[in-house]
């Protein structure tokens, strides 16, 4: 990692992070998949592979926030069909970091959040089936599960990514509010913290890299704080249009030369 970097930030590049900081513990307890924003904003700040390890740790507190909320909604069937495949897609985002520069680093995370961006809009689109989330256990389930699990663990490692799709899926299956964000809860909590062996090991975490996280991670507490207010009361269908807008934005931002 260039650390140098890490302590080489402006004032407003901070303020940029801290912000990014914030929608992270807003998007754990309220709207899932909004911290897509934040991925763009760590990769516009710092370099492409530090800031998928500097981002990790935040989310990881994100995590932990959004499970003390809902923690008693989550629906474990589901997770444990899901982990496996995640497991695989974690790994093969792992060996791609290992091959891939910065560059390409950054091309990728501009990528993906693009088609995060389409997965979104997609999913907001069949959001209105309703389907018992049961439904998992069927064989038809299980592939589903498997598929989206692969792309989940890819995208997660190598970009912080795959909330948007990991989203589709439980909407797809037909959990409510509630379910939906319990169980996304403990599902990154659990991938997120598996990572970070796999992080270290790319040299994405280290000692300067934590200490950046943790001043960052004093703004994920209002973030939980504000999103858990107004979960019950946001119209999210609009800032759903406007998360996938920014994530455009922030895709094409990156892909630019």
């Amino acid at each position: 990692m260039d650390t140098m970097t890490l302590w080489h930030i402006t004032g407003w590049e901070f303020v940029a992070l801290a912000f990014a900081a914030l929608l992270v513990g807003f998007s754990k307890t309220a709207v899932s998949g909004a911290n897509t924003v934040s991925l763009a904003v760590f990769a516009a700040v710092l370099p492409a592979r530090a800031s998928t390890g500097v981002l990790l740790p935040v989310l990881i507190a994100g995590d932990v926030l959004a499970v003390l909320t809902y923690r008693r909604h989550a629906h474990w069937p589901t997770l444990w069909r899901l982990f496996p495949a995640v497991a695989g897609g974690v790994v093969a985002g792992t060996l791609f970091l290992m091959w891939a520069d910065d560059g390409i680093v950054r091309t990728s995370i501009g990528a993906i959040l693009l088609l995060m961006a389409a997965v979104t809009v997609w999913r907001r689109r069949a959001a209105d089936a309703e389907r018992d989330p049961e439904g998992v256990a069927t064989r038809g389930g299980r592939i589903k599960a498997r598929s989206y699990g692969v792309l989940g663990g890819f995208t997660t490692m190598v970009a912080n990514a795959g909330g948007p799709v990991m989203s589709m899926y439980l909407l797809s299956a037909g959990f409510r509010k509630l379910g939906f964000l319990g169980t996304s809860a403990f599902f990154f909590l659990i991938v997120n913290v598996s990572k970070v062996p796999f992080s270290v090991g790319l040299g994405l975490i280290d000692g300067r890299s934590l200490l950046l996280d943790a001043a960052l991670a004093v703004f994920v507490v209002p973030g939980a704080f504000i999103g858990k207010w107004a979960v019950n009361r946001i119209n999210q269908r609009l800032f759903e249009q406007l998360v996938i807008a920014a994530t455009v934005v922030g895709g094409v931002q990156l892909l630019l030369p």
